[in-house]
């Protein structure tokens, strides 16, 4: 099967990148990545050559790009997924806290919709993920091992480190050129002899710096996965399992490998290191299942994805394994709800929960929460919804999407005034989640506020980098009927600045040109 590019690589040739990183493309894969500066323990290597891109502009760059991936119909905004895949994250940062380097970046990860095995790392600490990776790794040590190199990536700052190695190559062609002019008076071959070898010298210097670059990435990796507690044996299997796809595939190796480039000395390396290692039994999360069963569907939405999904999760009913037996019901669950059968996948829900509780005391679990909270919603029970969502938020206080589901159940039940003070406490304290101001908009909207309304469409477009929609909504904001003195106020003041953010960004745009 082909897999279609992912939104980082289907934008990078335009204008999701920018003129700095169309810079690197020629010579980094989309994997090999980005900032911060390793410090205490983990060696940090090429400290002259990074200081050409500070760690500012590195998360600048970054979250310039993130904005474009946002847009993109491929990026997986699911609250559970993505909690999870920060809190996974943060367990692997918190054993090894150096790797966040000194300007200590706060990491965000996030899926992507994409059939091929692939994992990136962007500037400032933004790991991606391809969803097809999620359902390949066969336990949580396996993708702690990718998600580990990628943060080894990011500590080794390899961008910053990209950018100083290729402003030394990029004298190499440009000499080339100069000798192929002179040489082109007596002899045209000469000149292209002259031409391919200093290109071909420049990319041989490259090639040589992304494999150092992947050794690094390794063995921060291992680092992190060992005192994390994770099987480091975990990244052997995997790398193994892509070696072995690469010679069963040949032109049509899995992407991880492609931008990743994997070599039998890099995992004869990791086998050393890992050597003297005790074998280290670490049991998967609950979370992992669950996750796993869901990025299921998440992949493949259409009818025939939940078709094709549901004859999986049956065929692993049949494993009479606990955790397989209560993720494949909670995909079943999924399914039904998606279906339009709230009343099936409550059933489903009621069983999820008898297979993972056991022998065990209740189980706790956010993302279980979170699809009761759901069934509630489309069964029309606002009021025991909303009691559900109460109840999550006290038991998952740090849970994003609980929160926004806590929002959502209040203006099921009619509380829109209790909502809107909810959630403007809620945008206060979390500035960057553009989902908060939907919501906000929406509970404006129930109350008949047009221009508050709109004010805060406005901020959502924004935050999601959208300015010119972000204007349109200030604009149709002021033309609101019942927009208040202070509300023009606001307003105006919030247009000055967005304009003056919009006029940056097409100064910028022009100079990459």
């Amino acid at each position: 099967m082909k897999s279609k590019p992912t939104p980082f690589r289907r934008h990078s040739a335009g204008r999701l990148i920018g003129a700095a990183v169309l810079a690197i493309a020629g010579i980094i894969p989309a994997a090999v990545a980005p900032s911060l500066a390793a410090a205490q323990n983990l060696p940090s290597l090429g400290d002259t050559d990074r200081e050409d891109l500070s760690p500012l502009m590195e998360r600048k760059l970054g979250e310039q790009i993130m904005r474009d991936i946002r847009r993109d119909r491929d990026y997986l905004d699911d609250a559970p997924l993505s909690e999870y895949l920060n809190n996974f994250g943060a367990t692997l940062l918190a054993a090894r806290p150096d790797a966040r380097g000194e300007a200590g970046y706060d990491f965000f990860f996030f899926a992507v919709r994409d059939p091929s095995l692939n994992a990136f790392a962007l500037p400032g600490g933004f790991i991606g993920v391809h969803s097809a990776l999620i359902l390949a790794a066969q336990n949580e040590s396996e993708l702690a091992s990718v998600m580990a190199h990628e943060i080894g990536h990011v500590a080794q700052r390899h961008i910053a480190r990209m950018l100083g190695q290729q402003r030394q190559d990029s004298l190499i062609p440009l000499a080339s050129m100069v000798l192929a002019a002179l040489a082109a008076r007596s002899s045209s071959d000469a000149a292209g002899a002259l031409l391919m070898g200093g290109q071909g010298a420049a990319i041989q210097r490259q090639l040589n710096f992304s494999r150092d670059a992947e050794r690094e990435a390794d063995r921060v990796g291992l680092q992190i996965l060992k005192d994390a507690g994770y099987d480091t044996s975990g990244m052997i299997a995997f790398f193994n399992r892509m070696q072995t796809a690469t010679r069963s595939y040949t032109d049509a190796a899995p992407a991880y490998l492609r931008s990743h480039p994997l070599t039998t000395e890099r995992i004869a390396d990791i086998q050393a290191r890992t050597r003297d290692q005790r074998y280290k039994q670490r049991a998967d999360s609950l979370d992992f299942h669950l996750i796993r069963a869901r990025v299921r569907l998440l992949q493949d939405p259409t009818q025939m994805g939940l078709h094709d999904a549901a004859i999986a999760f049956e065929n692993q009913l049949e494993q009479k394994s606990r955790v397989q037996t209560a993720a494949a019901k909670y995909g079943l669950a999924l399914i039904a709800l998606k279906e339009g059968a709230p009343d099936r996948a409550q059933a489903l829900l009621r069983e999820t929960y008898a297979a993972a509780q056991g022998a065990s005391p209740p189980v706790q679990n956010a993302v279980l929460a979170s699809l009761g909270i759901d069934i509630k919603l489309a069964l029309g029970r606002p009021a025991e919804a909303l009691k559900d969502a109460e109840a999550a938020r006290v038991k998952f206080p740090v849970s994003r999407g609980i929160a926004r589901q806590y929002a959502e159940s209040l203006m099921a039940a009619g509380r829109n005034d209790d909502a809107v003070t909810y959630l403007r406490d809620q945008v206060r304290l979390y500035r960057q989640e553009p989902q908060l101001q939907d919501l906000l908009a929406k509970a404006y909207a129930a109350q008949g506020k047009q221009a508050l309304q709109h004010l805060a469409l406005a901020e959502s477009y924004a935050l999601n980098g959208s300015l010119p929609a972000a204007l349109d909504q200030l604009g149709i904001a002021r033309r609101a009927p019942d927009a208040s003195f202070y509300d023009q106020a606001v307003i105006d003041a919030r247009e000055r600045e967005l304009k003056s953010r919009w006029q940056e960004e097409l100064k910028e745009g022009q100079k990459n040109r």
